[in-house]
């Protein structure tokens, strides 16, 4: 089973190796797909939590243990097709190659079963066509 979750860590238990400790503790594999964590700060990740729904579980109550907040990434990309000017900017920084000019037409597309929500794309559009549905 796989789960999306955004993790956020208070300031305290930034040094912990929770990546480590959720792999080797209950057997569940985190892919990380952002990170914003630096000492001394509160930290953030969105990672993609795989294994045993069982051991989802209580690798879930030990970070709420750890005082280590969790919610459910439910966010989708969104593109107001009426602000988009298919300049193509941000078909350079998504990772998963999710928006792509169409060869012949160089309109922008977006495949959303693609898209794993890092949001690169977000601050690099100039006309602020790209947001979150939350």
């Amino acid at each position: 089973m796989k789960k999306r979750v955004t993790l956020t860590f208070p300031k305290r238990s930034v040094q912990m190796p929770v990546t480590y400790r959720l792999a080797k503790d209950f057997n569940v594999a985190a892919n990380i797909i952002r990170a914003q964590v630096a000492p001394n700060q509160i930290g953030k990740l969105v990672v993609e939590l795989s294994g045993d729904i069982d051991a989802l579980e209580a690798a879930m109550d030990w970070m709420r243990s750890q005082d280590i907040g969790i919610s459910l990434a439910s966010r989708e990309i969104l593109i107001d097709e009426d602000v988009c000017v298919n300049c193509g900017l941000c078909t350079g920084v998504c990772p998963s190659e999710a928006l792509s000019l169409e060869p012949e037409t160089f309109k922008l597309t977006f495949s959303r079963s693609r898209c794993i929500v890092c949001e690169q794309c977000i601050p690099t559009c100039p006309v602020q066509a790209i947001s979150t549905n939350l």
